[in-house]
């Protein structure tokens, strides 16, 4: 049986890199062979990825961007759970994740950190030190510490987005100012190594951008065609200025209670009596001396 990642591989890269003759029955054609020879492309790596699950986050912040680096080939994906064992984590809707490791057990430095959103979940993980003890640690080492939807959020009260651009859902975008970051209205924002994506379905986008990054373009471009991702909503929508203003403003209206919650949000301050600092250039960050 061959799963996804074997037939991204082996299969996705199309019957054009074939030369004219070369497919036949007697002598196939190694589609595997002729797609690691494409200009960029990284076939096989060793990315230690941990993507943080919390009771209450929205799913499709998670999956989309988990179907694209999962897809990876010799990447590691963690699920990390806050929760004290790997029992299965239920998101804002009810759809259950099994996680794979416990914040104490995930590896010490990781290629990538990754945080979904939600809404109550999301400000509870934001408020939990424990959490937030725990993306500090691994963000010093990682290559790239990211975020999908309000999930920046938490990476705002780690402290993670001071002197920033980043993004959010639309609803808390502007408030991202509160932790020192600079709100920018993008589907994907990248700042030196924090990278944030916009709401839910700009995990998808956020997914591809990143194995562009680490694997190369045709191979993000592969994973796209795998997943036939290519967008053609039924209507015009999904932003405040696309949406009929009746929808907008009530809309709008229904996300105050979060928003007003998320106002109370700071920065955490560090355990330990260390002053917190930015990150230092793109790639570090540490207790100032």
């Amino acid at each position: 049986m061959i799963d996804r990642r074997t037939l991204l591989a082996m299969f996705t890269a199309g019957a054009a890199l074939a030369p004219a003759g070369t497919v036949s029955a007697a002598q196939p054609y190694d589609w595997h062979e002729a797609f690691a020879r494409l200009p960029d492309v990284k076939m096989h790596g060793d990315e230690q990825i941990a993507m943080l699950i919390y009771p209450g986050f929205t799913a499709l912040d998670l999956v989309g961007p988990y179907h694209f680096l999962s897809g990876m080939m010799g990447a590691k994906v963690h699920l990390v759970t806050n929760g004290s064992d790997l029992r299965p984590v239920a998101s804002d809707m009810g759809l259950a994740i099994v996680p794979t490791l416990t914040l104490e057990a995930c590896p010490q430095n990781l290629t990538l950190l990754f945080t979904p959103g939600g809404t109550d979940g999301t400000l509870a993980a934001a408020r939990d030190s424990r959490t937030i003890g725990f993306l500090r640690d691994r963000a010093s080492r990682a290559d790239y510490v990211t975020s999908v939807c309000t999930g920046a959020l938490i990476l705002g009260a780690a402290g993670l987005l001071a002197g920033k651009r980043a993004t959010s859902h639309w609803s808390v975008r502007a408030l991202l100012d509160q932790f020192g970051a600079t709100p920018v209205d993008a589907r994907v924002v990248q700042d030196g190594k924090v990278i944030t994506g916009a709401g839910v379905s700009a995990g998808l986008d956020f997914g591809l951008s990143l194995v562009s990054k680490l694997r190369g373009q045709p191979y993000a471009a592969a994973s796209m065609l795998t997943a036939e991702y290519h967008p053609d909503p039924p209507f015009l929508g999904g932003t405040l200025a696309t949406t009929p203003p009746p929808i907008g403003r009530a809309m709008t209206g229904l996300f105050d209670e979060f928003v007003a919650e998320v106002r109370k949000l700071r920065c955490q301050p560090p355990t330990g009596g260390m002053p917190l600092s930015p990150y230092l250039g793109s790639n570090r960050f540490e207790p100032t001396q």
